[in-house]
């Protein structure tokens, strides 16, 4: 049996937030409201991008959109932004969770607000930045929070709020310090017992990691030599993120389809943005199994038998 619902313990079980991608056309939307900067149309700002110096403010406001039939009405506030540790995606912190950036600096003139049908509320906020803010990026969004609290469905009862955000690029005058590092790396391989018998692969993990105070749109190639130097594979990734935020660092993997069955090198991950390069290497052995137990075997008995002539060698002393 399904048990009953219970809004206030799990209002925020699930949280389902959707922000316009950068340089998107379209507002942030999930179908039934829209949340975006005003403007005199829907979507030709798609996101906020502002800037102000350590200690000053700025203004600005928030539209919200209701495409539904019946009046909705939503929390709004302040979040600040983060790379999910799945896939390195844009995301924003709840309204229960603390926020030290941007999140903690908008403050909108209304926190509660109720659309009509079919219709839209604007509401203005100010971000006011701290006289100790860092300067560089510190990006965040507005939340539009829908108050209603839904059955996730299944044997086990979730609440489900939904929320949309508009996203805001903010940027703190002064010193810019790109940086970026690939640490890490590991090459965890798969390969069959009989050398052969079918295909090998390797998973090939590592993190990336912005540790300047600007937002970087990474790139990453990754390069694997062989004995010789002979080059294995030779490729740029696809599964980047499009944006990786000041100070974080996410985990991310490549499959590597027909790896090498027996052989002996590195693998070399080269991330590069605007003004930084960085490469991290990890090496490999590829073996075979039954190889590697025969080998072992031989070796076992070779050090067995030096060991036994050793010591015969020094009993006949």
């Amino acid at each position: 049996m399904r048990k009953p619902l219970e809004p206030l313990a799990l209002l925020l079980a699930v949280l389902a937030l959707l922000l316009a991608a950068p340089g998107s056309a379209h507002a942030a939307e999930n179908g039934e409201w829209a949340v975006f900067p005003a403007a005199s149309e829907l979507g030709s700002r798609p996101y906020f991008y502002l800037s102000a110096d350590a200690g000053g403010a700025v203004t600005d406001r928030v539209t919200v959109s209701n495409k539904t039939a019946a009046p909705l009405t939503f929390r709004l506030y302040g979040a600040d932004a983060y790379n999910t540790e799945r896939d390195g995606g844009f995301a924003v912190r709840t309204r229960e969770e603390k926020q030290t950036g941007a999140g903690a600096w908008i403050r909108l003139s209304r926190d509660r607000v109720t659309v009509p049908a079919r219709s839209r509320v604007t509401v203005p906020f100010t971000l006011a930045v701290p006289a100790d803010a860092e300067p560089g990026d510190h990006p965040g969004a507005v939340v539009a929070l829908d108050e209603r609290v839904a059955s996730g469905g299944g044997s086990v009862a979730v609440g489900v709020q939904r929320a949309v955000g508009a996203r805001v690029y903010l940027r703190v005058n002064g010193p810019t310090v790109p940086a970026l590092s690939v640490e890490d790396v590991t090459v965890d391989q798969d390969r069959p017992l009989v050398p052969g018998a079918r295909e090998s692969s390797a998973l090939v993990s590592y993190t990336l990691h912005n540790r300047g105070n600007v937002t970087l749109n990474p790139r990453v190639a990754l390069r694997a030599e062989g004995v010789f130097g002979r080059t294995l594979l030779d490729r740029d990734l696809a599964r980047i993120p499009s944006e990786l935020l000041p100070r974080q660092k996410i985990r991310l993997t490549e499959h590597w389809t027909d790896a090498p069955q027996f052989d002996w090198g590195q693998v070399t991950l080269t991330a590069t943005a605007k003004d930084v390069r960085e490469s991290a290497h990890a090496g490999f052995l590829a073996l075979p199994w039954l190889v590697g137990v025969v080998l072992l075997t031989l070796g076992t008995g070779v050090g067995a038998g030096v060991l036994l002539r050793r010591r015969r060698a020094a009993a006949g002393h």
